[in-house]
């Protein structure tokens, strides 16, 4: 379980095909402090770290995670957002994030705002009752509130702490980004939705 609130930047240094998968190593001051098999937020996807080596530490994604994701067009280079697991005794400052993407949405608009940031995001219209307005939304794995909420796109406001220490830094109009819709939304749509069935 994660909170949207970003630890680190690392960098891609290497993204190869292996298979259906494609195997990555991450450069970032977070990797000498990770362990084998310990699941980490890349942009807002759970990963498992495999090997740890020399300030970089190597994760795969499978099919299904290239698929439903923004990590198949990761390039060396790219900057990555980065968050261990919340600790049973830690602070909630974001919201609750599982790792596990539901959609990307492009970016449609950037505007610098006299020392902020507003962008603008494109989704599928299938997850418009997931988004609210005020309401939280993890975009690169990162806990944002979104406002101008529409069918298919929300607008988010970026203050200057959060520019610089995470990877919106880098997105541009037509970029793709990973989405993560609010859990407890998700599981109050499902109930009402399959409340029937129990009757």
């Amino acid at each position: 379980m994660f909170t949207g609130i970003i630890e680190a930047l690392g960098k891609v240094r290497s993204a190869e095909p292996n298979g259906t998968n494609l195997t990555l190593w991450i450069d970032s001051p977070l990797s000498s402090e990770l362990k084998i098999d310990q699941s980490i937020a890349h942009n807002g996807i759970c990963l498992t770290v495999e090997e740890i080596n020399s300030g970089a530490h190597r994760v795969t994604a499978i099919d299904e995670t290239l698929k439903k994701t923004s990590l198949g067009s990761w390039r060396p280079g790219d900057l990555v957002n980065l968050e261990r697991c919340m600790p049973l005794n830690g602070r909630l400052d974001g919201h609750i994030v599982q790792g596990h993407v539901d959609a990307t949405a492009t970016c449609s608009r950037r505007r610098e705002r006299n020392g902020s940031w507003e962008f603008r995001f494109e989704f599928p219209k299938k997850f418009s009752h997931l988004v609210i307005e005020k309401g939280s939304i993890s975009l690169n794995g990162t806990s944002l509130t979104v406002f101008n909420v529409k069918k298919d796109r929300f607008d988010v406001a970026i203050v200057p702490y959060t520019y610089l220490h995470t990877s919106i830094q880098a997105v541009q109009p037509g970029a793709a980004v990973n989405l993560e819709f609010d859990m407890i939304g998700k599981y109050v749509f499902r109930l009402l939705t399959t409340k029937h069935l129990s009757s």
